[in-house]
């Protein structure tokens, strides 16, 4: 009888080992997943600056230059990239964004140009939606930290090696609160 007992529970424990590992799993896959929906985000959002900056060119091939070299330094974020990678990317696509506006303030035929109108739209509709995969992916991000945290889940899977995943930290210019001075 006491053989069938520790059996029962050594049966219970391996059950649970595997009911926590699977939910490991899962969760990280999440976390892949939403890190790779950021780069879908991002390659859409390269890409309507991408055509923003093909219209400064027929301004001024100065500042085309310079824009090109910014979006040569465009890297592809997929599922096993890290926080650090996508935060750099950020980066480098508010640099373009930056020096767009600035370009068109100096040239104002530029900014009444509705194609350049219809490209910043674009890249404003891509800018929120890859803040909302950011945001997607830090939830994500959340839950998994949670169950790798959380004991007895903790010891599966320190067991399994799974670690803590890094969140997308705030872009510093984009959590100023902007003047609403008139």
């Amino acid at each position: 009888m006491t053989i069938i007992i520790i059996l029962a529970i050594i049966a219970l424990l391996v059950l649970w080992v595997i009911s926590v590992q699977r939910k490991l799993v899962a969760q990280d896959e999440r976390c892949q997943n939403s890190m790779s929906q950021i780069g879908v985000q991002q390659q859409s959002r390269w890409d309507a600056l991408t055509a923003s900056v093909e219209l400064v060119k027929s301004y001024n091939e100065h500042e085309y230059k310079a824009l090109k070299d910014i979006i040569a330094q465009r890297r592809e974020i997929t599922g096993n990239s890290t926080p650090e990678e996508a935060y750099a990317q950020d980066q480098a696509m508010n640099s373009v964004v930056r020096n767009i506006k600035l370009v068109a303030e100096q040239y104002p035929d530029l900014k009444a140009n509705e194609n350049y109108g219809k490209a910043m739209d674009s890249v404003n509709l891509y800018e929120n939606q890859v803040r909302t995969a950011r945001m997607v992916y830090n939830d994500t991000a959340t839950k998994f930290n949670t169950l790798v945290r959380q004991f007895p889940g903790s010891l599966v899977a320190s067991l399994l090696h799974f670690g803590v995943k890094e969140y997308i930290k705030e872009v510093p210019e984009k959590s100023e609160m902007p003047s609403m001075k008139i």
